[in-house]
């Protein structure tokens, strides 16, 4: 079937790609309408791998994606043909003990789209397991349906923040990430939003959202500008979304006492924590790792109107201008959030 291949690194074609699946018991067929382009998509085609994770010959792209059931397997129940949905892209194996625990997002034999050497989903048709697909509801688009995936790691990040109606919380990177860890901060029940960020474009989206503040570092002191913000107090709450070493310690000193922090960006190097600090204030720290039954959830908000996606969506492209896409997405435009693909 035709799909968007990275062939090697900063090598992307669109072509028919050798790959045959057959519907399983469980499993259903799922025409794909709609893939956004996520931030590892772009580092797999500009760098060729992303840590261990090292791209060794042709693979699809894509992970956020939404279609139509046309293919049932024989013990698939809740569902029917015609049906919209979403997917987790993430298979764990129902057996282990990461999963029976609970935390199948962290089973280490999980199989991921477009993590190598798994294929991804930017192409024309996926088999997937029913249990892992959600129903869009009737007032949601595909494209929505495309962004509960980032959607889902705001919520995550949310769930193990804790927070309690009248938060206020920090939000330090306000890309495609950040912006989802914020709304859901907000949907969980946080009163107030900062986030922060040195990218002016990125902010003003933010700030077009109710309650959420944007703060942009180059023109201010994050630290002097949360404590005039909260009275010298701080935060109750902070999530580090950038990734980017360089912003620690710093923004730990938003933290009012007993502040919950939960790390969201994965740094690509190691970063300097000062512990006493921590501990003087009584903070704690949780770390996420993708997410735990939160799609479900996800489409519920969205389609209650409480969580508006649509207007991250910059930009949108046919499958056919898919190698396209992805170099527009790969330059980095200030005054882009998410770019989507739709079939």
């Amino acid at each position: 079937m035709k799909a968007l291949v990275l062939e090697k690194k900063q090598s992307l074609s669109l072509r028919d790609f050798p790959i045959e699946e057959t519907v399983g018991p469980d499993e259903v067929r799922i025409q794909i309408k709609a893939c956004g382009i996520c931030g590892s998509d772009i580092h797999y085609y500009t760098h060729g791998a992303i840590g261990d994770f090292v791209v060794r010959e042709p693979m699809i792209l894509g992970h956020e994606a939404a279609g139509v059931i046309t293919e049932l397997g024989s013990n698939v129940e809740g569902f029917k043909l015609g049906d919209r949905v979403c997917m987790e892209p993430g298979i764990p194996d129902l057996k282990s003990k990461e999963t029976l625990r609970g935390n199948y997002n962290i089973d280490p034999k999980v199989r991921f789209w477009a993590t190598p050497p798994i294929q991804g989903c930017l192409r024309e048709s996926v088999v997937h397991p029913a249990m892992f697909c959600i129903k869009l509801l009737d007032n949601m688009s595909f494209a929505e349906g495309a962004m509960m995936e980032p959607l889902a790691i705001g919520m995550e990040a949310a769930k193990k923040a804790r927070i309690e109606p009248g938060d206020t919380a920090l939000v330090v990177g306000c890309g495609t990430i950040g912006i989802m860890v914020a709304l859901s901060a907000l949907a969980a029940g946080c009163s107030t939003v900062f986030i922060s960020d040195v990218k002016q474009p990125k902010l003003d989206i933010a700030a077009g959202y109710p309650n959420l503040i944007p703060i942009n570092t180059i023109q201010e002191n994050l630290v002097k500008a949360i404590s005039q913000y909260t009275g010298g107090y701080g935060v109750d709450r902070i999530f580090e979304a950038s990734g980017y070493a360089p912003v620690y310690p710093d923004f730990l000193r938003c933290a009012r006492p007993g502040c919950k922090v939960v790390l969201v960006g994965i740094p690509g190097e190691p970063v300097l924590i000062d512990v006493s600090f921590l501990q003087g204030r009584g903070i704690s720290i949780e770390t996420i790792f993708r997410y735990v039954n939160e799609f479900d959830k996800a489409v519920a908000l969205v389609s209650a109107g409480k969580i508006d996606v649509k207007r991250l969506i910059s930009k949108s492209f046919p499958f056919d201008k898919s190698i396209e896409a992805y170099q527009f997405a790969a330059a980095n435009h200030p005054d882009v959030v998410k770019v989507m693909i739709e079939l």
